[in-house]
């Protein structure tokens, strides 16, 4: 012991009690450090490879669509214009669509996003020279005034909406290739702006200025979101008004509709171009809060066109009351709030294509349903427009499941990444 030791002992004391108390620190905090890891890891481990509830939400809106289509179209077979129909034909047709769209789902998902964008070019043009075939005589088929199926057999496959979903990746991959152009009118926004006015030329002539008007907000939305220029996007929306206004001044059967719109209960409009929305809001009206019951509409018995298809929400509110039409709105804001948050979490894992193809599906889907509901409501002018995932329609049904497998590839595809893992 040295001299300084014998002189004062309590020194060596208190070192070897300040060590033994530094020593279990450590160790605490080593253990500690290990149980945070081990907990981070159970906690990746019980990450799910999917968003739960947006796949109960997507499959709870086409139950209630499998439903309603079902109870809207069961008395068409009474009309003389389904007279050779079954009371089951749409129900049976709507399934075998069902079962076709959720095949093509499977396949989809296990598609990596990165070949949606090398190939977005040549799906975008494909699906216009099927928007051309649509024109074609003897190619195409008409139904009520409008060329915008081509016949495949089991279904009427109809062009306009595989172009919602080419609008989703061509924009997506265009504004991610043209990321440093975007505050240009000739090279950011010019090429969009042709290539929307190609496609917008051709459903026109169909026509279907419903699905125009989506595809526009699909392609111009994906261009807004990814950073264009603020008072380019401005114009954008100063021209596409100008444009929508100058195709309703020249057309008399748009113009009549417009004015039906705005006062569809004058007797010659209720009789004529606001017969649809006048039934519409009595089937509304008819419903209240908790409806008339299942199959209880009067509406459908031969009074409202298309009920089925475009008017399938009015049959919803007049059976299921205001409580069925706000569990299918709750529905709707759920699927796009999650939509643009995979997006989100997509963008900031450098991920702009996944991000924007995401948030590009929102967008459809959530402007497509604000659409439908709002000419349902007598909010807009009549459009025929589906209401994605309820209405009855192959082709709509087939596309809006494929939409929702690039959904739920993106979320898959940024859950993997948020695991530690590579794709």
């Amino acid at each position: 012991m040295s001299s300084k030791e014998k002189r004062f002992p309590e020194n060596r004391l208190g070192l070897n009690r300040f060590w033994d108390f530094s020593r279990g620190g450590i160790d605490q905090f080593r253990s500690g450090l290990r149980d945070a890891v081990s907990g981070v890891e159970q906690t990746r481990s019980r990450m799910m490879d999917y968003d739960q509830l947006l796949v109960w939400a997507v499959l709870s809106l086409t139950l209630i669509g499998l439903v309603m289509v079902y109870s809207a179209s069961i008395t068409l077979a009474d009309g003389p214009k389904y007279a050779n129909y079954s009371s089951n034909f749409f129900l049976i047709r709507h399934l075998i669509s069902l079962s076709i769209a959720l095949g093509a789902a499977l396949v989809i998902f296990r598609v990596p996003t990165t070949v949606w964008e090398r190939y977005s070019p040549i799906i975008f043009g494909i699906t216009v020279l099927l928007l051309i075939a649509v024109l074609v005589p003897g190619l195409g088929k008409g139904v009520n005034g409008a060329k915008r199926w081509i016949p495949l057999g089991l279904m009427n496959f109809q062009p306009s909406e595989l172009m919602k979903f080419a609008a989703v990746i061509f924009a997506a991959s265009y504004t991610v290739q043209r990321q440093e152009y975007l505050h240009s009118f000739v090279k950011g926004m010019l090429p969009m702006g042709i290539a929307v006015a190609l496609v917008g030329g051709l459903l026109m002539a169909e026509p279907d200025m419903g699905a125009f008007i989506v595809v526009a907000l699909i392609a111009f939305g994906i261009l807004f979101l990814g950073g264009i220029n603020a008072k380019l996007f401005g114009g954008l929306i100063l021209v596409g008004l100008m444009s929508g206004a100058t195709m309703i001044a020249l057309s008399p059967f748009r113009r009549g509709r417009m004015l039906a719109f705005m006062d569809p209960w004058q007797v010659d409009n209720a009789a004529n171009k606001g017969y649809q929305l006048t039934h519409s809001l009595m089937a509304f009206g008819r419903g209240e809060w908790f409806g008339t019951g299942l199959g209880g509409s009067v509406e459908k018995l031969h009074y409202l066109p298309e009920a089925h298809t475009d008017f399938i929400m009015a049959v919803i509110g007049e059976e299921l009351g205001f409580v069925g039409v706000v569990v299918v709105i709750f529905l709707f804001y759920w699927i796009v709030r999650r939509a643009f948050l995979i997006g989100r979490t997509a963008l900031q894992l450098d991920r702009s294509f996944a991000g924007l193809a995401a948030k590009g599906v929102a967008i459809w889907i959530g402007w497509q349903a604000f659409i439908n509901m709002g000419v349902n409501l007598g909010l807009l002018p009549t459009k025929g427009l589906t209401l994605p995932l309820v209405s009855y329609g192959g082709s709509g049904i087939l596309m809006n499941a494929i939409a929702i497998a690039l959904l739920l590839r993106v979320d898959y595809e940024n859950r993997i990444l948020m695991r530690g893992g590579k794709l």
